[in-house]
């Protein structure tokens, strides 16, 4: 990180994050902001210290800094500004990106939030801005803007309702929208769909994650992803080093069926990712793991004591796409949460996220009376 100027602007004081104690501060903030919303999920303050850490593979490919603002010394907002070369490559040199977005109800906060982060970003040439990212595409991203009501799913953000008119007062457009599903894991495939999987059932291959192979599975997946994640909008590609450490995550509180794998002809061609929504626990925590909340979390995860799940990642290799296949195996990996689901106590699903503009995956949701229940925004603005 880098240090910049601390203007005051209508009182309020922006100070760039450059110490131990300052991330505490930026950690916080949320807590802050969400005082009075019982739908907010607090983060383990644990898992955030790790994630903004050197230790984040993000950082191999990343840059960033974050600022967190003040009024009377009380923290009120923050923000980070982030620079990805990995992105640079496919998008252009000029373009970067805010994130970790917190902002009280408050447009003078959030202008002075965003003057910051603009400056840092134009200073290094950009002039394309996305956001927000948390850090990037492949981990939390947009603002809430459709769901209030509900708390979010495990590794999914929340938002209060102030965030779109404070960003659009600022010049910011919408860039895309994110939706997100939920299903009840009871229900029937619709027999259209239960036909064209027996269709191609000779060559169709179903399995679980192979436990002792484990990285070698990890790579298997990573490699589904980023071929069939190409083509979509805001793609980056997961990294070896991200992926293994989203896997060593994985490893340790996923049992081996909430990982399916399919193959044709003997070759992996699609898969799908079902989490535990650890929100249903987290929400009791209040961001600590200590004393006794690890033991909280493996309990309810052993004990099948986690009503709702979500599916994070879900890919089908691009040679598949738009054949009927495709379809098949899309529908196939779809259908594998519900067995598994079923099996340990979940009764409810959320599918997320999905382009708004993926009409393919948008009409199987549908089929199978999938509903959709949230929306998230990106942000984007010339500099």
């Amino acid at each position: 990180m880098t240090k910049h100027d601390k203007p005051v602007t209508s009182q309020v004081t922006v100070r760039p994050v450059m110490s131990y104690r300052d991330m505490g501060k930026f950690i916080d903030v949320p807590w802050h902001v969400y005082a009075n919303d019982p739908m907010w999920v607090p983060p383990l303050r644990l898992e955030r210290r790790f994630h903004f850490s050197r230790f984040n593979p993000y950082f191999k490919h990343g840059q960033w800094q974050a600022w967190v603002a003040y009024r009377n010394d009380q923290p009120i907002g923050r923000i980070s500004a982030q620079i990805d070369s990995l992105h640079q490559e496919r998008y252009g040199t000029d373009s970067g990106h805010f994130g970790l977005f917190e902002c009280i109800n408050d447009s003078a906060v959030c202008a002075a939030l965003m003057l910051h982060a603009e400056a840092w970003l134009a200073s290094r040439q950009i002039r394309r801005i996305t956001g927000p990212f948390n850090l990037s595409i492949n981990q939390e991203c947009g603002i809430l803007v459709e769901g209030f009501d509900t708390p979010p799913v495990v590794m999914m953000p929340h938002s209060p309702p102030w965030y779109d008119r404070l960003l659009e007062e600022q010049g910011y457009f919408p860039a895309k929208d994110l939706l997100a599903y939920k299903v009840n894991v009871d229900f029937e495939i619709p027999k259209v769909m239960q036909m064209l999987i027996n269709r191609f059932s000779s060559q169709i291959r179903l399995r679980t994650l192979q436990r002792n192979q484990f990285d070698h599975e990890m790579e298997i997946l990573r490699d589904i992803f980023n071929d069939a994640w190409s083509e979509n909008w805001g793609f980056i590609p997961f990294t070896q080093e991200e992926f293994a450490e989203l896997g060593s995550s994985l490893r340790l509180l996923l049992p081996d069926e909430y990982i399916q794998i399919a193959e044709v002809d003997g070759k992996p061609a699609a898969f799908m990712v079902g989490l535990p929504n650890l929100n249903e626990v987290l929400i009791k925590l209040n961001g600590s793991l200590f004393p006794f909340g690890w033991l909280k979390l493996i309990q309810s995860i052993r004990n099948n004591q986690i009503h709702t799940g979500r599916i994070p990642l879900m890919g089908v290799r691009k040679q598949f796409h738009n054949t009927p296949i495709g379809l098949a195996l899309a529908c196939l990996v779809i259908d594998a949460p519900r067995q598994v689901g079923l099996k340990r106590g979940i009764r409810e699903v959320e599918m997320s996220w999905i382009l708004e503009d993926n009409a393919a995956m948008r009409s199987i949701l549908d089929r199978i009376g999938s509903k959709q229940y949230k929306r998230y925004r990106i942000y984007g603005k010339t500099l």
